[in-house]
């Protein structure tokens, strides 16, 4: 998987939970300018960890129950999933450098 691959509420568990590698989960929204500024170095890590981590994005704004059930107050918010559990969590744009670097962290 080489782009972010928007997912709902209904696919939350399939895609993330039951997923055979680790997740990362962007909780985000259209109107949300640091969610923006996120988005160009998700894709590129999604390229780049491509088999080895997928990257997910579910909008806050439409899938109100995913982000509640995961306590989500601010967006951007980063949650990383390792076998079904989330293992770390980043509130807000990180630089591209930290992101990969929590990413190698769970793998």
């Amino acid at each position: 998987m080489s782009t972010p691959l928007n997912i709902t509420d209904d696919q939350f568990e399939k895609e993330v939970l039951q997923s055979d590698v680790p997740v990362v989960v962007d909780f985000w929204a259209t109107w949300c300018g640091p969610c923006k500024m996120i988005a160009p170095i998700l894709e590129e890590v999604a390229g780049e960890y491509a088999e080895k981590v997928k990257i997910v994005k579910i909008d806050v704004d439409s899938n109100s129950e995913t982000a509640a059930k995961h306590s989500i107050m601010s967006i951007p918010s980063l949650l990383f999933f390792k076998n079904g559990e989330v293992v770390e969590k980043v509130v807000g744009a990180v630089p591209k450098a930290k992101l990969t670097s929590l990413i190698d962290g769970i793998l």
